[in-house]
């Protein structure tokens, strides 16, 4: 079976890379995004309206959006992977976890990005208060994520999952890393440790060089 992804460097693609490499599947990466000229734009949209990326191709050739979703579904799908816990009561913080993400620390970053989707028509100034609120609100979600998830039988720093794997993807946006270090240190430690892991820590270095 072959899935296929598309994605580009630095972007969410990232995390569902090292889904896949957990779960031993092959794939292929097709480079895709709204901000580069040499992207195969068409193609995604023809898949996803909202053009948007990470999109995963299913062997099937259906396509699934939405990172968590894709992170749902490759944990089902190969149960050997690890993405998800076999304990019920553990894999439901997981889902929690990760539906939060693309619900909130996800979003808060394209309005910091695009500030001109939200507010169109807006001023400069006004596009500027909005991110700035914008970066405000990301900044206390990961704070919240961290109080919730961080020390519980769901963060697995030493053996991670799709949740692990999401968070040290979105966490590299809009400095988060950063203010993380200086709110709440002992997560953002965690999450550099994640990163040694072998499978995401190819990932990392193929996508950010580190």
């Amino acid at each position: 079976m072959m899935y296929k992804l598309y994605g580009t460097k630095r972007s969410g693609s990232a995390a569902i890379e090292m889904a896949l490499k957990a779960c031993g599947v092959e794939y292929t990466l097709l480079k895709a995004s709204s901000w580069e000229q040499d992207s195969d734009i068409n193609g995604l949209r023809a898949l996803n309206p909202l053009v948007q990326i990470p999109t995963l191709v299913l062997p099937d050739n259906s396509a699934i959006t939405e990172s968590a979703a894709m992170m749902i579904y490759l944990g089902m799908e190969y149960p050997h992977s690890g993405l998800l816990s076999a304990d019920a009561r553990v894999r439901a913080q997981q889902l929690r976890g990760l539906v939060y993400i693309g619900a909130n620390c996800y979003a808060s970053v394209g309005i910091i990005d695009y500030p001109e989707r939200w507010l169109p028509g807006g001023s400069e100034e006004q596009h500027k208060q909005l991110a700035k609120g914008a970066l405000q609100k990301l900044y206390q979600q990961w704070d919240i994520f961290s109080d919730v998830f961080y020390g519980s039988q769901a963060w697995r720093p030493q053996n991670p999952g799709g949740l692990e794997m999401l968070a040290c993807v979105v966490s590299r946006w809009s400095r988060t890393r950063e203010h993380l270090s200086q709110s709440r240190a002992a997560f953002c430690a965690s999450l550099t440790d994640t990163e040694t892991q072998p499978a995401i820590r190819e990932v990392i270095s193929t996508h950010w060089g580190a």
